[in-house]
């Protein structure tokens, strides 16, 4: 399984897309953003979606403005990119 993953353990990553809590993680108000597009992370943890098994999540922790790193959030792939040139022009739109 883990050959097909498409990010490892470790593997540093970058939303693609701002995050906000959808009422599903606890530390954050619902509506509140979790990671903005471009935002740094590291990837803790990965596995399935409990409804669609075949559906890769990921658990991500992204730093703060202090590059502290914050709590795990699920992600899935297409949430992430490991382009560093993509995730600059992600935060440069902002």
């Amino acid at each position: 399984m883990e050959d097909l993953l498409q990010f490892q353990l470790g593997d540093a990553v970058f939303c693609r897309e701002d995050l906000f809590n959808d009422g599903g993680l606890p530390g954050f108000e619902e509506g509140a953003l979790i990671a903005a597009a471009g935002t740094r992370g590291v990837v803790v943890q990965y596995g399935h979606v409990e409804a669609a098994p075949k559906e890769q999540i990921y658990l991500v922790r992204f730093e703060d403005e202090t590059r502290e790193l914050g709590l795990p959030v699920g992600c899935l792939p297409e949430e992430l990119t490991q382009d560093e040139a993509e995730a600059a022009s992600l935060k440069s739109a902002h």
